[in-house]
């Protein structure tokens, strides 16, 4: 596994090394060891999937509060996405901050997120699947969003949603005294 800094703090890309022969390849896609050896502890508690029908399709931006914060490992698994987390942690260098890449089937990508970050997604393509690992159980009372447009982070999304729920578009604006 290559694992690449994002602009954000704690904030991995992590790119698969296939092992390739006639059959195609083989790789590792999770390996807790590896993870330790870049500082995260990330125990897997809860798998979750996302299909999205339509291109376009945003869903964020989402984190869960304290005491149950959540790491995310997040994979494309058909299709493509924008994938996007904000920095919430007021003690981070890198705090109010967005980084963003692709993920696809293609690529074989994965973004792990760390606690206290807002995560989000745009597809790319329709029908979309999207794979989460997550370090916490879904606790729906400490679930927290930021509204994807909300000029406290400018993000410049590579296009307008054409789907978003109404629980998305309707998160406040961004107050670090929410936290």
């Amino acid at each position: 596994m290559i694992f690449t800094p994002t602009e954000i703090a704690g904030a991995f890309a992590i790119d698969i090394e296939p092992h390739e022969d006639e059959r195609g390849f083989f790789a590792r896609s999770f390996c807790i060891d590896e993870l330790k050896s870049h500082g995260v502890d990330f125990p897997v508690t809860q798998c979750s999937v996302s299909f999205n029908r339509a291109l376009h399709t945003l869903r964020g931006m989402h984190y869960q509060a304290a005491p149950c914060p959540e790491i995310k490992l997040v994979r494309c698994t058909a299709g493509r996405i924008w994938d996007c987390i904000v920095d919430l942690r007021p003690e981070s260098p890198t705090f109010e901050r967005w980084a963003a890449l692709e993920l696809s089937a293609e690529n074989r990508r994965t973004l792990l997120i760390p606690e206290q970050c807002a995560h989000g997604f745009l597809t790319l393509t329709s029908d979309t699947e999207v794979y989460y690992m997550m370090s916490a159980p879904y606790e729906p009372d400490l679930a927290r969003g930021v509204r994807w447009n909300d000029p406290a982070f400018g993000i410049n999304w590579p296009a307008e949603p054409r789907v978003l729920s109404e629980k998305d578009s309707m998160f406040p604006d961004f107050q670090r005294a929410a936290l």
